[in-house]
């Protein structure tokens, strides 16, 4: 391995030549090492290091090994410690063991058994840079004009947009902030025979009612004070091709109106002009509110509402499509990396783990926000769990990533999700089939690929 991704290992010890002979080995091995001198500068160096793996002695002074244990599980959750001591007992190892170590070694300690446990953890590194090699792949494949998904409703959706795309002339793209409708009308438009035309996008919210026939519809010169050239509106500028409104459902009913007339007759009049321009343009709408009850409230008309409507394409919220999770996570990574010029490779299991579990109210948005942030920030080669924890927010990212992320919400036909892969029902099913991965996959109503990312995550063989 090279010296840039060998994994990092601490050696916290008070003996300075035990310090000595375990870095000698360890480097030999093609580790990176740091050194403390006793527990307290192992606290020190946690927070800008994030060790891979931490060999800590028990009985050091001021700061003892179960202490810098606590410690590094809560600064460094991804961190695998093994503990040393000079006088092993059933109970310390037992403590050692609950609060989440490795192993327990016994000085002078056996320099086999530290190389099986280091070769471990170097194979779980690589493990999951394959893995994460795996889903870069696979997102490049299952890219469809800059959307990604694996999931049925993603793959149903992106069939949609192919069948539609030719003939559709206006659609509504309707879903939660941040589930990429722009991308959904980009999508039709690409696909469709105006891709070699322009394609307009402009949010609704923006406008002023009375700058609204002059920005939709254009100007004439002198029209009104400021007026100093003539200007033409979105449709012309996208005639011929697409335009987008994003936020449609934030225009006043007055503008509504206008709107309608131009949609229905494919005629525009700037403002200050006598005469109508034809205009041949698509045009797709996109809302995050409930049209129709927008329209039994009387906020919305009706009769534009059902000119949008003839399509509609329903965007799902990332909470209900989290097997795609992962693509998405690694296409991102992957842009980043670029970006930044970091080596990143990869996210631990826990890293993993929080994201997934994570609410995501903001959805793809939120997540590609997310990882931009922990791409810039992290030193490492790949993204670790407190890297994921240094930049999510508030107390909805708050929850333990082992907890499997709420599932009493109906799905969008009412079906309840199916039941969360705890540790537990894992290794329940794993049992009741024999080991037997893809029946357990079965039991479970999951693939098995998201079956073995658990067992990664879990540790369970």
């Amino acid at each position: 391995m090279t010296t840039s991704l060998a994994p990092l290992v601490l050696i916290a010890d008070d003996d300075g030549g035990m310090r000595l002979a375990a870095e000698r080995f360890v480097t030999r091995l093609g580790f990176r090492v740091i050194q403390a001198a006793d527990g307290r500068e192992a606290l020190a160096t946690v927070p800008s290091a994030r060790p891979d793996v931490a060999l800590v002695d028990l009985q050091m002074p001021h700061v003892g090994g179960l202490e810098v244990l606590r410690a590094l599980k809560h600064a460094a959750p991804d961190c695998k410690v093994i503990l040393m001591t000079a006088e092993p007992t059933v109970e310390t190892a037992i403590d050692a063991v609950k609060l989440g170590a490795l192993d327990y070694l016994a000085k002078p300690f056996d320099f086999d058994r530290l190389r099986q446990l280091l070769t471990g953890v170097t194979e779980q590194i690589e493990h999951r840079r394959e893995l994460f090699a795996t889903d870069r792949r696979l997102a490049e494949q299952l890219e469809f004009c800059g959307l990604i998904g694996r999931s049925t409703v993603m793959q149903e959706l992106f069939d949609t947009i192919r069948r539609l795309a030719p003939h559709v002339r206006t659609a509504l793209v309707t879903g939660e902030t941040g589930t990429g409708k722009e991308l959904v009308a980009r999508a039709l438009h690409q696909v469709g025979p105006r891709r070699d035309s322009r394609f307009v996008a402009f949010n609704c919210s923006a406008v002023v009612e009375t700058l609204f026939e002059s920005e939709f519809f254009g100007h004439t010169r002198g029209a009104f004070t400021g007026a100093a050239d003539a200007k033409a509106g979105l449709f012309e500028r996208a005639d011929g091709g697409t335009l987008f409104l994003d936020e449609i459902g934030e225009l006043q009913p007055a503008m509504q109106a206008k709107l309608l007339r131009v949609v229905e007759y494919g005629e525009v009049q700037r403002v200050g002009a006598t005469e109508t321009r034809r205009v041949d343009v698509r045009v797709v709408a996109a809302t995050n509110r409930d049209l129709r009850e927008e329209v039994r409230a009387s906020r919305f008309r009706e009769d534009l509402y059902y000119r949008f409507n003839v399509v509609e394409l329903a965007l799902p919220p990332l909470r209900r499509r989290r097997e795609d999770i992962p693509y998405l996570t690694a296409a991102f990574v992957k842009e980043f990396a670029k970006r930044f010029e970091k080596p990143l490779v990869g996210l631990t299991a826990g890293a993993e783990l929080r994201l997934q579990s994570a609410p995501w109210p903001g959805n793809v948005r939120e997540l590609r926000n997310t990882l931009e942030r922990a791409c810039m920030m992290s030193e490492h080669r790949i993204l670790t769990e407190g890297d994921i924890l240094a930049v999510l927010k508030g107390p909805t990212h708050t929850s333990n990533p082992h907890e499997p992320p709420n599932v009493s919400e109906p799905s969008p036909e009412g079906v309840p999700s199916p039941a969360p892969l705890t540790r537990e029902h894992v290794a329940q099913a794993l049992q009741e089939v024999g080991g037997n991965r893809s029946a357990a996959a079965r039991a479970l109503g999951v693939s098995r690929r998201a079956l073995y990312r658990r067992l990664d995550s879990f540790g369970l063989r």
